[in-house]
């Protein structure tokens, strides 16, 4: 690939209906940096990311995070949501990375660095030392999360400076490892009911410190029912009547902000392809990891890369942008990439539009092909996240 190549990315994606990360603008990746500097804790970019994102100082915040809500979802959807909609006005969203995944944007959000940094690049990732498809959300296949992710967390710099940090989320995530990888540092408390975690929120911030609160249900919705769906609008309802609840609740002088790892496309089964079934696709391909919006395939040591980068542009034509790995790293998909983190990267990078998706039914369970709201691709409804703040 020669430079000149790399600078056609942009265009390509932009063509396609895709857009790039903005990493160093208001991002996903900024707002701990930029919370770290609202408690008295600034880190080396904090101050130029707290201007970005208009956060006044204060000695509490509470962070909430609601997985899969993105801010064109949320703006589709506001008639279920007043008070959200409330403090839509005005407010920009945020890039998440790439992919626009959980387990991407968690990394991004807990280190305030980017996916090529972290190493949590999609769902599933190919294991450097063995070959075998690794689950970045189950933490299967992985080992020690602090050997896999070797970024120090944003938490860990507000413990390490007399900051308290309270995550506040399902028993299940305590001591996971991508909770260990991303989130570490601070204490935990678990609460499964929003309700209760809502309330154990605004214990915690009787004292100055952050909260960090995360929601889940929203997205698991979204991947069964659509983000189309009334079952996606009901969860927002009850999302927004909570949220209500805790920012009328704060203490005097508290901050509480509402953002999201992602948003979420429905897709349509008429523009799925499947790695699995059709041999274009399969031939010189070892592995597939990712998501069906976001690819790494991983090419057979005797496959030649820009010949099956071909095939596949031509197999899923306007249904995908198929980069080379060193196009995506040049372009700046993933931010800045570690040494350690290269060989996760696929030797093709495939960014699916509109609502395709490419699967692999030799790897996937069908009831994971089956899904019917998805994320991790480059389309604005998948990259934008809210970044909705109140201050008392």
């Amino acid at each position: 690939m020669t430079a000149a190549a790399s600078t056609t990315v942009p265009a390509r994606l932009a063509d396609a209906g895709l857009v790039l990360p903005d990493y160093a603008g208001p991002s996903l990746s900024g707002l701990l940096p930029a919370v770290s500097d609202v408690l008295g804790a600034p880190v080396p970019d904090g101050a130029v990311r707290r201007a970005q994102l208009g956060l006044p100082r204060t000695d509490r915040v509470c962070v909430v995070l609601v997985d899969g809500l993105g801010y064109e979802n949320l703006a589709e959807r506001a008639g279920h949501a007043p008070f959200l909609r409330s403090l839509l006005d005005g407010a920009a969203p945020l890039s998440a990375g790439y992919p626009s995944t959980t387990a991407a944007s968690m990394g991004s959000f807990g280190t305030g660095t980017a996916p090529g940094r972290t190493g949590l690049l999609g769902y599933t990732v190919r294991n450097p030392q063995d070959g075998t498809l690794a689950n970045l959300v189950s933490w299967e296949g992985i080992g020690s999360a602090r050997t896999w992710q070797r970024e120090p967390t944003v938490f860990e710099h507000l413990v390490a400076h007399d900051v308290p940090v309270t995550t506040v989320g399902p028993r299940k995530f305590m001591g996971s490892g991508l909770t260990e990888a991303a989130l570490r540092g601070g204490g935990y408390r678990a609460a499964e009911s929003l309700g209760a975690r809502v309330d154990a929120a605004l214990q915690q911030l009787r004292e100055p410190g952050l909260v960090y609160l995360y929601w889940g249900d929203v997205d698991k919705t979204g991947h069964h029912q659509g983000v189309g769906s009334w079952q996606w609008g009901d969860q927002l309802e009850a999302l927004d009547g909570e949220l209500r609840r805790l920012a009328r609740s704060l203490p005097r002088g508290a901050s509480v902000v509402v953002t999201a790892d992602h948003g979420m496309v429905d897709v349509d089964l008429a523009r799925r392809w499947d790695v699995g079934t059709e041999p274009a696709l399969a031939d010189g391909v070892a592995l597939v990891a990712g998501e069906p919006r976001a690819l790494h395939v991983h090419l057979a040591a005797d496959a030649d890369p820009g010949a099956v980068a071909d095939r596949w542009a031509d197999v899923l034509g306007d249904a995908a942008v198929v980069l080379l790995r060193d196009e995506a790293v040049a372009a700046g998909l993933f931010g800045p990439v570690a040494e350690h983190v290269l060989p996760l990267v696929g030797d093709l990078v495939v960014a699916t539009t509109g609502r395709a998706t490419v699967v692999d039914s030799r790897t996937q369970t069908p009831a994971s092909m089956q899904l019917v709201g998805v994320h991790g691709s480059l389309t604005p409804a998948e990259v934008r996240v809210p970044l909705l703040a109140v201050h008392t």
